[in-house]
């Protein structure tokens, strides 16, 4: 009976967790809890927004108050609920583990802060009006829903080093060039350029190329000092967008490929697969960039992913031949089950952009969804008997050709390495 209870328990979680985390891979429900919520977001931010206007804050404050009620209800059960079914995401920890490790998340973070202020604000008789800034947060929410948010995020964690480097820059120049305008122009404007810290206003604000004209130089050597000043801050207002623009353009493009699933499921492993099947395999998907000359695989190495060519081109150095692949072709799939090793070298020919599946992915997809793993192990034996190499680029008889003669005298599982 508790057995029974248990197990009911941990469908309605299993569940659960699809409507909230998979979103339109759920089915219809999961696309209508995740309109639902978006549309309350912002909801919740124009009632903010309309709520520092006077006059509509006297008027529609019972509106108003309505709204930030039901938004802290909803979105306090949403962050409980996954918390809870927070284990289902990762079921190699356990539950404590995986809940910690949600909640230590960015968006769990997010999620938190969304929520947990307004508590106090409610239970709390001070006035504390000062949390409502925490409103705002809200939006942030949006990146679970949104790939372009979600986009711009990955492309700033990914190049936060350089960015860091770009602040650290920024700081020094503004301080150098304090430095010297402090000496030149003290004398004359002692309010402005008195100390450096005073200076340091007028630099930032010229680095920046904002221009306020509330501190400028008077002397003719200052104003050459402004004038080089001008043309550091350009190079200093560059170097961030470029990094920038370049990483989310990058981003954008892998998901707008990711977005396109019918790539995926030309693929013989996955071709019978349900729309919503393909879109799972589609979120384990990773990007990487190889430049020209790279080995993106070498023969006789263990397999541990399978590849698909998102950009750029890469030759297959065959036993007998050599194969070109460009945009559009993939090849490892088989290895990707078998975890046999490479029968072939694979070399970037010029700066590509590959989209990766891992072997420990595809086997954590198939524990869990008993249809994909059926139906990718009927895919495998019916291509066992092939004498010939897809002309799509996946190696597949010497692939397992090469697994089978290293493993059997070694007595070497299928699946391991």
């Amino acid at each position: 009976m508790a057995q029974d209870v248990w197990h009911r328990a941990a469908q309605r979680r299993h569940r659960l967790y699809d409507i909230l985390e998979h979103g339109p891979i759920a089915g219809r429900t999961g696309v209508i809890v995740g309109r639902l919520i978006v549309l309350l977001i912002i909801v919740n931010l124009a009632a903010m927004t309309l709520e520092s206007v006077p006059s509509l804050e006297a008027r529609y404050a019972p509106l108003f108050t309505a709204i930030e009620l039901l938004s802290l209800i909803v979105f306090t059960a949403e962050y409980g609920l996954r918390v809870w079914v927070a284990p289902e995401h990762d079921r190699h920890r356990n539950a404590r583990q995986a809940r910690w490790r949600f909640i230590s998340s960015p968006l769990g973070v997010i999620d938190l802060l969304a929520v947990l202020p307004f508590w106090f604000a409610w239970a709390m008789p001070a006035d504390l009006r000062v949390l409502l800034i925490f409103r705002i947060i809200r939006f942030l929410k949006l990146a679970r829903y949104s790939p372009a948010i979600r986009s711009l995020l990955d492309a700033l964690y990914r190049e936060r080093r350089a960015l860091t480097g770009c602040f650290v820059i920024l700081l020094g120049a503004t301080l150098f060039v304090a430095s010297i305008m402090h000496v030149i122009e003290r004398d004359v404007q002692p309010d402005k350029f008195g100390t450096i810290p005073d200076a340091m206003w007028w630099a930032i604000v010229t680095l920046g190329t904002i221009g306020y004209g509330d501190v400028v130089p008077l002397t003719a050597l200052g104003r050459v000092v402004a004038s080089f000043t001008i043309f550091l801050g350009l190079i200093m207002i560059a170097l961030p967008i470029g990094i920038i623009s370049t990483a989310f353009a990058d981003e954008i493009h892998r998901r707008d490929f990711v977005v396109t699933w019918s790539m995926v499921a030309r693929v013989p492993l996955f071709a019978e697969l349900r729309a919503s099947e393909i879109a799972d395999v589609m979120r384990l998907l990773r990007a990487q960039q190889v430049e020209p000359g790279a080995i993106i695989a070498r023969r006789g190495e263990p397999a541990h992913s399978m590849y698909f060519v998102a950009a750029g081109e890469v030759e297959i150095e065959l036993r007998e031949q050599r194969i070109r692949f460009g945009p559009g072709h993939f090849f490892g799939e088989v290895a990707v089950l078998r975890r046999a090793r490479r029968s072939a070298t694979v070399v970037a020919t010029a700066r590509t952009s590959l989209l990766v599946l891992d072997a420990h992915d595809l086997h954590a997809l198939m524990e869990r969804e008993p249809r994909i793993a059926e139906r990718i192990r009927e895919v495998v034996r019916s291509r066992i008997g092939r004498d010939i190499v897809s002309p799509r680029g996946d190696i597949v008889l010497e692939e397992i050709e090469d697994a089978e003669t290293l493993e059997e005298p070694h007595d070497t599982p299928a699946g391991k390495t």
